[in-house]
């Protein structure tokens, strides 16, 4: 419990000055950290994949993405010129230009996918073999890569001046909308484990997560909501923020409906990551984080929520 303590409070102070040097110094500093969980998730992923039998490619998974976090950083610089439709099919475009060059890898170096197949005793062809160890690796491609990315653009909420009406806010929307996106997650982990030990009763998925309950997914779903709504009471209390929050579209009612269905959409995450362990026969995804395990144990459920929150901003900002 100390040992989880300790490394929950080293993460809150990385965030905390993540989120300082965001508003003082620059964006890409937040950018820079969420590239560092991409990369390391990927790597967690692949080995996870790899325990549960699915061979991907670990080393173009954990370089992945980099490239597609420059793909989102080059089309928010440029999005004046691109647009962030472009820069999206951009993106997947470059998902599938990996995906390819992840099937060819095995037919060019033919003799070592030969021997590699022989080691596993797998009686396929390697064009066969190229087939599957490609759709391994895009797995990985898309979780966690893709799916976490979107807290780049979460990230640079004002610099997407082509798309949303959002100039003059200084960086304050997608500070607002960043700290929702990991408050979310945060909100409802903690109290979910603490309302769980606390009330017990049934198990909410026993065969996933033995240690979840339902009325910890509740208490967790219930003080999520309510602790979002108080962080927006907060921002609206600042006269300057309220009529930020106000020339958003953001209110009250919008930011209940977010925190509601991404607290939900969070607990399927942390969910589909357990499933992920238990078909690999592992406990945690790594051991970078001292008890709660590796990244994706720390950032599950934020992987399904920021495409969940960009999307639900995304629409806020542009019926203004």
């Amino acid at each position: 419990m100390k040992t989880r303590l300790m490394s929950s409070l080293v993460y809150i102070l990385i965030l905390a000055v993540a989120f300082v040097l965001k508003i003082f110094v620059s964006n890409y500093f937040f950018d820079a950290i969420i590239l560092l969980i991409a990369i390391i998730g990927s790597f967690e992923m692949s080995r996870l994949l790899i325990k549960m039998g699915r061979y991907n490619d670990k080393y173009l998974a954990t370089i992945f993405p980099c490239f597609l976090l420059l793909v989102y950083i080059l089309g928010v610089i440029y999005e004046a010129e691109i647009g962030l439709i472009y820069t999206l099919i951009i993106a997947l475009g470059t998902m599938i230009l990996f995906f390819a060059v992840a099937f060819l890898i095995p037919l060019i170096t033919f003799k070592s996918t030969r021997l590699e197949l022989k080691s596993r005793s797998e009686n396929i062809s390697i064009l066969k073999y190229s087939i599957i160890k490609a759709l391994n690796t895009a797995i990985v491609f898309i979780y966690p890569t893709f799916l976490i990315s979107f807290l780049v653009l979460i990230n640079h909420f004002e610099d997407l001046t082509s798309t949303f009406a959002l100039t003059g806010f200084n960086e304050k929307i997608s500070f607002f909308c960043l700290l929702i996106s990991f408050l979310i997650p945060i909100f409802t982990d903690t109290f979910a484990y603490l309302m769980g030990g606390l009330l017990g009763g049934k198990k909410l998925a026993p065969k996933i997560s033995p240690k979840k309950t339902i009325a910890g997914a509740i208490g967790g779903f219930v003080w999520c909501v309510l602790l979002c709504v108080t962080i927006f009471f907060l921002f609206a209390s600042v006269p300057s923020m309220a009529t930020m929050l106000t020339n958003a579209g953001i209110t009250v009612w919008k930011v209940v409906i977010i925190s509601a269905v991404c607290s939900c959409v969070g607990q399927a995450g942390d969910l589909l990551e357990s499933y992920f362990k238990r078909n690999a026969g592992v406990k945690d995804s790594g051991k970078i984080m001292p008890g709660h395990g590796g990244i994706l144990d720390r950032f599950d459920s934020h992987l399904l929520v920021a495409p969940l929150v960009f999307i639900s901003f995304s629409i806020i900002f542009a019926l203004l």
